[in-house]
């Protein structure tokens, strides 16, 4: 009984360090990008609207099955007998139809030029997942980031509550009492600010939860790298050179391969003006006369032809909705081209006011604020100061210090999003692109 109750103690405490070690191990954007990449099953469910497409063109260029008729004619009802008349005879005939023109082949081709935007489609997938995913796991760091800034003043702001309280119990004053309600209530404040903090972490993390499993998001985000690589020098690229790059978009492609499919039915809806033809055989068995006589069997051959007379309310219009859908196509090209280039211009706009902001705190914000904080608290702790203004300026100092990490982690998101319009340059989306084109 003893051993066995230390056999499942051992287990348990197995499984809870395993479980927290789980828990303590850092989750790296890479690992959460190349996670949401491998488990998209949007990814999966094109592949296989693709391959339903590929089969049907295969299905689509195949001819009509052939048409088999067996029957007795003109059997007479007299008797029923069928030596009685010459004209009763068994028959077996075969008949075909064949397409209008080169609609088979045309039908067949547009349905694999329509397959063709797939593999495209998956890679606009994968850019916006790769973006969205880098999203969540930066507002995930910047979050956790925040309270690692915040808990660092709130052990000051203990000491200054520490250090007012001794300098209350050795004075009268009535501001030092108000000096000690003042630092509780900052640090109430800063209370709360950590609880807010930690919903936008939660928030941030379960984000990821559509492409990551929860027991992955149960610890915190790693501290290391969490830079995005530009895809381009996108300050430095000229608005052709946008233009360019922009047309290469996998979005852009997608639409491309089906504006094919749309020209090429065009040219389907035009062979409806040609006629249709068929062919039939046709063997008929007679059996001899009652006197024993022969006679002989019947072969029969024949073409069917349609004719395409009245076009006005359908061939006509047929050619009509062809083209008019593939001019809605052509359109959403333009549509799509311009949406992404509205889209670009303004987070490249955001990336540069941010370069800006950036700067400005680096450079002369934070340290302005360091020194007006520590002078603040020199000349309070000297006696020559107000309580008052060192909790202002510690404030100011820690609100600096989180606005300085959103502007940079708003620039990394800025730079995911600006990838996502640059997809024709990642080398990783190509690569999975080109290989799911190929194994098609």
């Amino acid at each position: 009984m003893i051993h066995s109750k230390l056999i499942k103690a051992l287990s348990l405490g197995a499984v809870l360090i395993t479980s927290s070690l789980v828990k303590a191990e850092p989750l790296a954007l890479n690992q959460v990008i190349d996670y949401a990449l491998t488990h998209e099953p949007w990814l999966q469910a094109n592949k296989y609207q693709q391959q339903a497409i590929e089969a049907q063109s295969i299905a689509a260029g195949t001819l009509p099955d052939p048409v088999l008729t067996v029957g007795l004619m003109n059997l007479p009802t007299d008797g029923f007998a069928f030596d009685q008349e010459g004209m009763t005879q068994f028959k077996v005939g075969l008949s075909q139809q064949f397409s209008r023109g080169d609609s088979l082949a045309l039908q067949q081709q547009a349905l694999q030029q329509s397959a063709e935007q797939y593999p495209w489609l998956r890679a606009d997938r994968q850019a916006q997942v790769k973006a969205i995913v880098s999203e969540a796991w930066l507002n995930a760091y910047r979050a956790q980031k925040s309270i690692q800034l915040i808990n660092q003043d709130k052990a000051l702001f203990n000491q200054l509550i520490d250090i007012t309280e001794a300098s209350y119990a050795n004075t009268l004053g009535a501001t030092r009492q108000q000096d000690i309600i003042r630092a509780q209530l900052e640090l109430t404040r800063l209370e709360d600010k950590l609880v807010i903090l930690e919903q936008q972490f939660d928030s941030a993390k379960k984000r990821l939860a559509q492409w990551l499993p929860i027991d992955m998001l149960n610890g915190a985000v790693s501290d290391e790298s969490t830079k995005v690589t530009a895809l381009m020098p996108y300050q430095e690229l000229a608005p052709s050179g946008v233009t360019e790059v922009l047309m290469g978009h996998p979005a852009i492609i997608a639409i491309e391969h089906a504006l094919r499919a749309k020209n090429t039915q065009v040219q389907v809806a035009k062979e409806a003006y040609k006629p249709q033809f068929g062919m039939n055989l046709g063997y008929g068995y007679r059996d001899d006369t009652p006197m024993g006589d022969s006679r002989a069997d019947l072969f029969s051959i024949g073409v069917s032809v349609d004719l395409p007379l009245f076009t006005d309310n359908r061939q006509d219009q047929q050619v009509n909705a062809a083209i008019a859908s593939a001019e809605a196509v052509k359109t959403n090209k333009l549509i799509t081209l311009q949406k992404l280039q509205g889209q670009y211009f303004k987070e490249l706009s955001q990336l540069s006011r941010l370069a800006q902001r950036k700067a400005l705190y680096q450079q002369q914000l934070l340290p302005q604020m360091a020194e007006q904080a520590e002078a603040t608290l020199n000349a309070y702790t000297n006696d020559d100061g107000d309580f008052s203004e060192v909790m202002r300026a510690r404030i100011s100092e820690l609100n600096a210090k989180i606005d300085a990490l959103n502007i940079e982690i708003d620039k990394q998101i800025t730079l995911a999003r600006l990838n996502y319009y640059a997809a024709a340059k990642d080398n990783r989306i190509n690569a999975a692109q080109s290989q799911g084109a190929s194994n098609e």
